[in-house]
C-alpha cells in the first residue's frame, strides 16, 4: 500500500478530459504501485476514509498517471478541486466479473453473447464497469438492455456510447 497526500485538480481545456476532476499520481509513486508499467491499471484502497476499488489510473506521459474522480467518488470524499486528499492505494488485481443479470440476458441473445465473448477482457470490462456504476436498479436494467442490444449488432463500447449520445441529442 502506497500512502501520499495530494491536491485535487481539474482540467480546464484538455480535449475529451475537459472539466474532469482528478488527482495526479507521479511516476515515482506509480512505479511503487506497479513497477515497469506505463499502461492503464486498476487500484484499490482509500481516498481519505472513502474506500475505492477497481479504479483505473490513466497514463499521462513521462510516467505520470491520473485518477479521475467521478461524481460518486467526489460525493464519498466530500471534497472538490483544490482540497488536500490523503491517498492509500495498491494495485487491484481482482478480476472484474460481469453482473449476473448481464450474463442471463446474453444467454438469451446468442449473437450478443458471441460478440461479447470474442472481445478482449479489457473491452468486456468497459461494459461491466458502466453497468455496475449505475446508481439505481432502473438505470442498471436500462444499461444492460442497451449493452445487449449493441452487442447483438456487433458494436463495441465506444460505438454504443456514441450512438446513445446521438440519440439523446437528436
Amino acid at each position: 500500500m502506497v500512502h501520499f497526500n495530494t491536491i485535487i485538480l481539474q482540467f480546464a481545456k484538455q480535449g475529451e478530459k475537459t472539466g474532469w476532476t482528478y488527482i495526479l499520481i507521479p511516476a515515482k509513486i506509480a512505479q511503487q504501485i506497479k513497477p515497469a508499467n506505463n499502461k492503464t491499471f486498476r487500484v484499490k484502497g482509500n481516498l481519505d476514509e472513502h474506500v475505492i476499488k477497481g479504479i483505473a489510473l490513466l497514463p499521462m506521459g513521462d510516467g505520470d498517471f491520473i485518477m479521475p474522480l467521478n461524481a460518486a467518488i467526489r460525493k464519498g470524499i466530500k471534497k472538490r478541486k483544490g482540497a488536500t486528499l490523503q491517498v492509500a492505494i495498491t494495485e487491484d488485481r481482482e478480476e472484474m466479473k460481469p453482473p449476473p443479470e448481464l450474463i442471463e440476458c446474453l444467454d438469451d441473445e446468442p449473437r450478443a453473447k458471441a460478440h461479447f465473448l470474442k472481445m478482449s477482457k479489457s473491452h468486456q470490462n468497459y461494459f461491466t464497469k458502466w453497468i455496475n456504476e449505475a446508481k439505481t436498479e432502473q438505470t442498471k436494467t436500462k444499461r444492460i438492455a442497451q449493452s445487449v442490444s449493441a452487442l447483438a449488432r456487433g458494436m463495441h463500447y465506444g460505438e454504443m456510447l456514441r450512438e446513445l449520445k446521438t440519440e439523446r441529442l437528436g
